[in-house]
C-alpha cells in the first residue's frame, strides 16, 4: 500500500499561529517574533500545579524525625505543652532541649533525638500531651545544609524573548508584547471607632481599671485539689505552744562560721527544728505513722521529712529521707540542696515522692503564726513562724526573750490531743536546751 501523502499547495498562504512560550502567542517572520494579540484573546494561562523548586526534588529530600513525649514516671500519663524553646526552621543538636512539659509534680523537658533543623510543630503552647505523642518533626540534615543560600524564585513577570537577542526597531506591523504585572486591588480600609468617638463626656471613674484572666497551670491545679482533698478527708485540729529560741540562737551564732567554713553550708533554724522533731517523732511514733484504706494503720522505722519549699510556680514539698540518721549540719545540707533544686526547677519525680512528716517555715515570710494543712496522706505537719522581742515572764521576772510559735496540725482520726500536745512540749524541751539532743 502506497503510503499516504498531503496534498501540495500551490501560491502564497499565511501560517497558521503556533504557541512558542506560556505567556503569548507569536507569529513567526523571518527573524522578528511578533505577538499576535488575536491568537491570545480568551486564552488564559494557569499556572502548573507540579511546579517545585530544584531544593524540594527528590534529588534532595532529607529524612524526617517525630521528636515525642518522654516516658515521665509510673503515675504520670499525660502534661500540659509548657512552651517550644525553638521556633521553626532553628537547627537543633541531639539532646538539645526543644520543649517543657508541665505536670502535675515536675516540669519534664523533651530533649532531640537526633540533630536537625525543626520543620512542623504538632502541637501548641497548652496543649495536654500524652506520653509517645509527638511535639514536632525536624529535617536530618547537616548544619552547613540547612544554612545554605536559599534559591530565590523567578518572578513570572520575566519578559520571554525568541529569535536574536539584539533588539529590533518597532513598527505598525511589528509588535513586542511586554506582560504587565498588576497588582491586587486594594482592600478597602473600615474605619474604627476611635476611642474619642465613644468617650463619655463626663468620665465617673478616674484612671484606670484593668482585668486579666489565665489559665491555672497544672501543678497549682494539681496543689488546689491535693490540699482541697486534704481538709476534705482528715479530721484536723490545730495545738499550739511557743519556744525561747535563746540558746539556739547562741548555738547558731557560735558555730555558724566554723559550720560554712568546713561544711559549706549556712547554720539556721531549720536544722535544729528537724533534729528536735526527729526525737520527739520517736518518743511519739503515731504522728510519723498515716493510715490506709481507712482501717489499717502502717508505723514507720524511718522519717521522711517533707520540706515546704515555695517557688515561682507554686509550692512544693521535697523529701529529705532517713532524717532520723542525721545530724544537724547534715539535715542543713540536704535542706539546703533540695531549695536549690526547686528554685532551678531541677526537682526529679524521686525526690517528691513519699515523706512521712512536714516541716512548714513560714516564718521566713514574716508571718507570726498560722495553722498549716496536713500533707496528705501523713497524718501531721508542723509549722514554725518568725522569731519576735517579746515580754516573757522567766522565775517571777519579766524578761525580754526571742519567741517563736509552733503549731501541729494533725489527724484526729489517728492522733489524739495529749499525744500532740506531748510532740509539741517535746520540740519545746529540745529547742530551749539544744544541748540536750546531743545525747539522744
Amino acid at each position: 500500500m502506497l503510503p499516504r501523502i498531503a496534498p501540495r499547495v500551490r501560491g502564497p498562504y499565511t501560517p497558521l499561529p503556533r504557541i512558542t512560550s506560556s505567556l503569548n502567542s507569536v507569529h513567526s517572520s523571518g527573524s522578528i517574533s511578533v505577538v499576535s494579540h488575536k491568537a491570545t484573546s480568551g486564552w488564559n494561562h494557569q499556572p502548573s500545579q507540579q511546579t517545585r523548586r530544584f531544593s524540594e526534588s527528590a534529588v534532595y529530600a532529607p529524612q524526617i524525625r517525630v521528636i515525642s513525649v518522654p516516658t515521665m514516671g509510673d503515675s504520670i500519663s499525660e502534661g500540659t505543652l509548657a512552651s517550644f524553646h525553638k521556633q521553626i526552621g532553628d537547627y537543633v543538636e541531639q539532646d538539645e532541649e526543644v520543649a517543657s512539659i508541665e505536670t502535675a509534680k515536675v516540669d519534664i523537658a523533651i530533649n532531640a533525638s537526633d540533630s536537625g533543623k525543626i520543620t512542623k510543630f504538632l502541637v501548641s503552647d497548652g496543649d495536654t500531651v500524652t506520653v509517645g505523642q509527638g511535639v514536632m518533626e525536624i529535617s536530618l540534615e547537616n548544619h552547613d545544609a540547612s544554612s545554605a543560600v536559599e534559591h530565590k524564585p523567578v518572578s513570572v513577570c520575566t519578559e520571554v524573548k525568541q529569535g536574536t537577542s539584539e533588539p529590533q526597531p518597532e513598527s505598525k506591523a511589528q509588535t513586542v508584547a511586554e506582560p504587565e504585572c498588576t497588582s491586587a486591588p486594594a482592600v478597602p480600609q473600615i474605619e474604627e471607632p476611635t476611642a474619642e468617638r465613644w468617650e463619655d463626656p463626663e468620665p465617673v471613674t478616674m484612671g484606670i481599671r484593668t482585668e486579666r484572666r489565665e489559665k491555672m497551670s497544672r501543678l497549682r491545679l494539681s496543689i488546689a485539689e491535693h490540699l482541697l482533698d486534704s481538709q476534705n478527708t482528715t479530721a484536723f485540729v490545730t495545738t499550739f505552744n511557743e519556744v525561747d529560741m535563746t540558746k539556739v540562737i547562741e548555738f547558731r551564732n557560735n558555730n555558724k562560721d566554723h559550720v560554712l567554713e568546713k561544711c559549706g553550708v549556712k547554720l539556721g533554724f531549720m536544722g535544729p527544728v528537724a533534729r528536735a522533731s526527729a526525737l520527739a517523732l520517736k518518743e511519739i511514733p503515731i504522728i510519723n505513722a498515716s493510715i490506709e484504706k481507712n482501717d489499717t494503720i502502717m508505723f514507720r522505722e524511718y522519717i521522711d521529712l517533707s520540706v515546704a519549699i515555695s517557688t515561682t510556680k507554686g509550692l512544693v514539698t521535697p523529701v529529705l529521707r532517713n532524717m532520723q540518721d542525721m545530724g544537724v549540719v547534715d539535715i542543713e545540707k540536704g535542706i539546703a540542696e533540695l531549695g536549690k533544686k526547686a528554685r532551678e526547677n531541677r526537682l526529679s519525680l524521686r525526690d517528691l515522692l513519699g515523706g512521712s512528716f512536714t516541716i512548714s517555715n513560714s516564718g521566713i515570710w514574716g508571718s507570726l503564726f498560722g495553722t498549716p494543712i496536713i500533707n496528705a496522706p501523713q497524718t501531721a505537719v508542723l509549722g514554725i513562724y518568725g522569731i519576735q522581742q517579746r515580754p516573757v515572764a522567766i522565775d517571777g521576772q519579766v524578761d525580754i526573750r526571742p519567741m517563736m510559735y509552733t503549731a501541729l496540725t494533725y489527724d484526729h482520726r489517728l492522733v489524739d490531743g495529749h499525744e500532740a500536745i506531748i510532740f509539741l512540749t517535746l520540740v519545746k524541751k529540745y529547742l530551749e536546751d539544744p544541748a540536750s539532743m546531743l545525747i539522744e
